[in-house]
């Protein structure tokens, strides 16, 4: 059955629901979305308890736990990766275009301004887009007759895509409170651009922030405390954590998506500037 394509990722359509029941795909759930159609009521997240209302659309990541409390009756539609989807354990995966939707989802699992983890979009037509797409996601993979694993496919790609770049990607874990929008966008655009390191070099950041070589790196360290290639460097890092977690991919692959010269490189850096190996950081998993 055409549907067995997509048996590692669950889409769940609730209508006029009064009760939601605990989310029972928590513990094997990578990434997920939740979009409000109607209702309102309030939804718990890690402890803490935020309003939804239509339109609402969350996004969780590994760990997150939630429960929904309707105040009234609430449409809603739900998709969730689950950690399996990413695993080399599904040889039909191999028709769908995982890794590109991987790179998306990990944009978003190494930001930490999405509070509360509800979506906001920097233009309502990108919102307006996001909810028809989910609807037709949610519309193809539910209805077993003209269930169309294309439609659903590159549907997947866009809502990711969208997601993406309306999340924000300061971390303020790594560097102080960001008052230049400048440095934001340069932040935005690291992130945006980690797999091509050609377009990471001093040289080409100048040249698209229209500064002089000698000068972008200073302006980076002096608005944010971490120079330029520290944080280049230890954000492809957190991206090599987040393929051991989650991805059966080889230390080899790991280091050419990345940049690094080969498996030696990446293993040397990450012990460098994490104080473990890559086989005790994947043991200790």
């Amino acid at each position: 059955m055409a549907r067995t394509i997509l048996e590692n990722i669950v889409i769940q359509q609730y209508k006029e629901q009064t009760f939601f029941s605990f989310c029972e795909y928590t513990s094997i759930r990578f990434f997920e979305i939740l979009y409000f159609e109607s209702g309102s009521g309030r939804i718990k997240i890690n402890g803490n308890t935020v309003n939804y209302t239509p339109n609402s659309i969350f996004v969780f990541v590994p760990d997150d736990i939630y429960i929904v409390e309707p105040e009234t009756a609430t449409s809603s539609i739900a998709i969730k990766f689950l950690k399996s989807f990413f695993r080399n354990t599904n040889s039909q995966n191999q028709e769908l275009p995982v890794n590109d939707w991987f790179r998306k989802i990990e944009e978003i699992l190494n930001s930490e301004s999405h509070e509360l983890r509800e979506m906001h979009f920097e233009t309502i037509s990108d919102r307006s887009h996001l909810v028809s797409l989910v609807n037709l996601v949610a519309t193809e993979y539910l209805n077993t007759q003209t269930h169309d694993v294309f439609i659903i496919q590159n549907s997947l790609s866009v809502i990711l895509h969208l997601i993406a770049r309306n999340i924000q990607y300061v971390n303020a874990s790594e560097v102080k409170a960001i008052k230049s929008s400048k440095i934001q966008q340069i932040i935005n655009y690291i992130h945006s651009n980690i797999y091509n390191s050609e377009l990471l070099t001093t040289k080409s950041l100048a040249n698209e922030f229209h500064m002089a070589d000698n000068y972008i790196s200073e302006y980076f360290k002096k608005h944010t405390d971490v120079s330029l290639k520290k944080y280049i460097i230890n954000y492809k890092l957190k991206l090599v954590e987040t393929r051991l977690k989650y991805t059966d991919a080889q230390d080899s692959e790991i280091a050419l998506e990345l940049g690094f010269t080969d498996s030696s490189h990446l293993n040397k850096t990450f012990k460098t500037y994490k104080g473990i190996s890559l086989s005790a950081y994947k043991a200790s998993l």
